[in-house]
């Protein structure tokens, strides 16, 4: 291959999934872009990208070259690195359950901030994951454990969830008695062929007939139509501030993990984030479990 810009060109379209957001991150046009990976196709006589009503889509050659783009990567970042003093700066992305990242995360953000002032926090926090293995981001917070063995995981906190409701739904309406009372509600829940993860599907674990009214992708979406009276739903107890539980029988316990890619898990800013998101987790430990199980 005779220019690592080139890959380096396909490997950030690759992962921002259009040629105008690779510019945007690059700092170039979306043309000079497409021509560079023209090139490299010429060079290695395949195609590796097809372009689609959706946005840019990796052929079978694409795939595994950008798995092959990804080790040279970062060989290159390590090898920039060696002259480097392990000091905690820089930027590092954090990808995490939109409620996680929202509640627990994000007000925590300011005061590692002040602590940490040569760091860049970018905070991506929403349905859906980004992943370290393709170095979307380098520290991902997710509901299941990564099985990847380039990734170094870590289980990081158990959470709970628990029906609730607003006090002018439940004014209003007969507040349930038992898990069978659902079924008279209206329920709020998520969208369910937008479901991400089946560690979602709380009301299926409950009752598989159990049917909501009202739905979202987004859990924050979700929590202001329940907190608005549209209904009762399963939340987060470190979201519920405000709301009212029902049938404190039903608790629902799940789990945070963390990962990172085991190439740069063992740098001082990443070491220096997970160690900062393990305390931030044991100071709202209160919250993410309120109740005895």
């Amino acid at each position: 291959m005779q220019n690592w810009d080139d890959l380096r060109y396909f490997i950030v379209a690759a992962r921002a999934g259009s040629l105008t957001a690779a510019a945007r991150q690059l700092g170039i046009d979306a043309a000079t872009v497409g021509r560079r990976i023209s090139r490299l196709e010429s060079e290695l006589k395949s195609t590796l990208i097809v372009r689609s009503r959706s946005g840019l889509e990796l052929t079978a050659a694409g795939a595994r070259l950008l798995e092959a783009g990804i080790v040279a990567e970062s060989a290159m970042i390590a090898t920039a690195r060696v002259g480097e003093p392990d000091v905690v700066g820089g930027t590092v992305r954090i990808s995490a359950a939109e409620g996680f990242g929202t509640v627990v995360l994000a007000p925590a953000l300011p005061d590692l901030r002040r602590q940490r002032p040569n760091l860049r926090i970018e905070l991506a926090a929403h349905a859906g994951f980004l992943s370290p293995t393709r170095r979307e981001v380098d520290i991902a917070i997710t509901l299941s454990a990564p099985t990847d063995r380039r990734l170094v995981v870590e289980s990081l906190t158990d959470y709970q969830l628990a029906i609730y409701g607003s006090p002018a739904y439940l004014e209003r309406a007969c507040r349930p008695a038992r898990l069978a009372d659902l079924h008279r509600h209206e329920l709020v829940g998520y969208i369910d062929d937008m479901i991400f993860a089946s560690e979602l599907r709380y009301l299926d674990e409950l009752d598989p007939m159990l049917r909501t009214g009202l739905a979202s992708s987004s859990i924050g979406a979700q929590r202001s139509i329940i907190a608005a009276g549209g209904g009762l739903g399963v939340l987060p107890c470190f979201m519920a501030v405000g709301l009212e539980r029902v049938l404190p029988e039903i608790l629902v316990t799940r789990r945070f993990w963390m990962s990172t890619h085991h190439d740069v898990s063992d740098t001082a800013r990443l070491r220096a984030l997970r160690e900062w998101i393990r305390l931030v987790v044991q100071s709202r430990a209160g919250a993410l479990c309120p109740f005895e199980a």
